[in-house]
């Protein structure tokens, strides 16, 4: 049974991936798994192998996705990142973190953010 929580966090990663590709991204992964936890999205931008992260959130009392991701979390996806380019045998010229914030409003607007190459 699908939790209401799960439906948003579908939705945000959804929107995030219609995004990326309208950027002209090609999404190489959704919902990887391993043992160590789970990418949301792994995309291509250009010739740069990208980890995203989708947070979402409905309304503004919890703060904004992005500003719910810690270094701890950052650490962890780096090394899914490193996880995922072993497991594919993938050899980029280049590695990167994003995260992208999914905000929707009380009228179920989305707006989001997306930020490149978190540290």
């Amino acid at each position: 049974m699908t939790t209401s929580r799960q439906r948003v966090g579908q939705l945000g990663e959804n929107l995030a991936t219609a995004h990326l590709r309208r950027a002209g991204w090609l999404i190489l992964d959704r919902n990887w798994r391993c043992r160590t936890g789970e990418i949301d999205i792994v995309g291509l931008d250009g010739a740069t192998v990208v980890i995203c992260e989708v947070r979402t959130r409905h309304g503004a009392r919890a703060g904004t996705g992005v500003e719910s991701v810690t270094p701890r979390k950052v650490r962890r996806l780096r090394q899914l990142a490193w996880l995922w380019v072993q497991h594919r045998g993938a050899r980029p010229t280049a590695l990167r973190i994003d995260v992208i914030g999914v905000q929707i409003d009380e009228r179920g607007r989305p707006t989001i953010t997306h930020v490149r190459g978190v540290e």
